[in-house]
């Protein structure tokens, strides 16, 4: 049994330290530490079964029962909180991203080598069940030589104009998960990218500095192309969709709803509405991710997705950034050239 520890007692810590007691069987959370703990989370993780609470994530880090850390703290914490708890003898899963610096990410690669300890970056939907089917598809070679790959990707409503002024720009919060999930779906490395933005859902995203609606092209390194739209509002619902088709066909997956049931009459055919929130989504792939993590440090083997795992879409990003700003296609050497990579 791994002992853990939660740097972090946010929403997404909530959901670690959740799925990790009903879900995770080689691991159990000893303590989880936020500086503005309260009594409503120290109840709350007494009722889950998390033996201590604490302000200072040091008490984690300071103890030897606790062989790994989860970060999920505010983003900028993310790098510095990975370095120390790396240092500190840890293995480490950071939420992503790793940080909105590339130098920064630089610097984390740098001491996870140097450690030697098991690092693994918070990209949950490698983990769900739906992007798994086609992934598996690919590698048992059922679509042939890849051609198209598209992904949907579409919140229920924007975040907060506060979080948007902080959040990195659409392309390092929301579509990095997609430009991930690329990587992930097709095997292969993106080569070039060209985006389009622009702001249909609230014009004070726009005075903030950021879009929220996008489409993004993607050349990759196996010769098929990719394409991602993407919206912070959609009224019906949280829309998560791809497909990635080939010469021996195609495989795609639609969205996961509350139940299956269509209802047929006179008026028309109807169906559920897709689930609201990325957590009711997305819980089972949270909990498999950190199954995962936890396995790979019981095994000693390599985590399924790691620190390069963290850096690249964040380079692909910066690429999509620059797309936008400068309306032109921008390679992904550039930006490696950019930073030294």
């Amino acid at each position: 049994m791994i002992k853990v520890g939660i740097i972090g007692a946010g929403r997404i810590g909530h959901v670690h330290g959740e799925s990790i007691s009903k879900f995770v069987k080689n691991a159990t959370v000893k303590t989880i530490a936020d500086p503005f703990m309260n009594e409503k989370t120290e109840a709350w993780a007494k009722s889950i079964g998390i033996e201590n609470t604490t302000k200072d994530y040091h008490d984690i880090f300071n103890d030897p029962e606790i062989e790994a850390v989860l970060i999920c703290a505010s983003t900028d914490q993310h790098s510095p909180l990975s370095i120390e708890a790396l240092r500190a003898g840890k293995h480490v899963f950071c939420e992503k991203p790793i940080d909105h610096d590339v130098n920064k990410i630089k610097e984390v690669l740098d001491v996870v080598k140097e450690t030697g300890k098991k690092y693994q970056v918070g990209f949950n939907r490698r983990f769900d069940h739906n992007f798994k089917a086609i992934r598996d598809a690919v590698v048992a070679g059922k679509v042939g030589k890849q051609q198209i790959i598209k992904i949907t990707s579409r919140d229920p409503e924007p975040p907060s104009i506060d979080y948007v002024k902080i959040s990195g720009g659409i392309f390092l919060d929301m579509t990095i998960h997609d430009f991930d999930m690329v990587r992930y779906l097709s095997g292969a490395e993106v080569e070039e990218v060209y985006a389009e933005g622009s702001v249909t859902v609230d014009p004070e995203i726009g005075k903030a500095g950021d879009i929220d609606t996008a489409i993004i092209t993607l050349k990759l390194d196996n010769g098929a192309t990719a394409v991602i739209d993407n919206c912070r509002a959609a009224c019906y619902g949280y829309d998560q969709r791809a497909e990635v088709f080939g010469t021996k066909g195609c495989v795609a997956i639609s969205n996961d709803s509350d139940s299956n049931a269509v209802y047929s009459c006179k008026d028309g055919v109807i169906a559920e509405k897709p689930m609201f929130f990325f957590l009711e989504r997305y819980m089972m792939a949270y909990a498999n991710e950190v199954d995962q993590f936890i396995e790979a440090i019981v095994n000693d083997t390599p985590t399924p997705v790691n620190a390069n795992d963290g850096l690249q879409p964040v380079l692909i990003g910066l690429a999509a950034k620059k797309s936008v700003d400068e309306h032109r296609p921008v390679k992904i050497a550039e930006i490696r050239a950019q930073y030294g990579l």
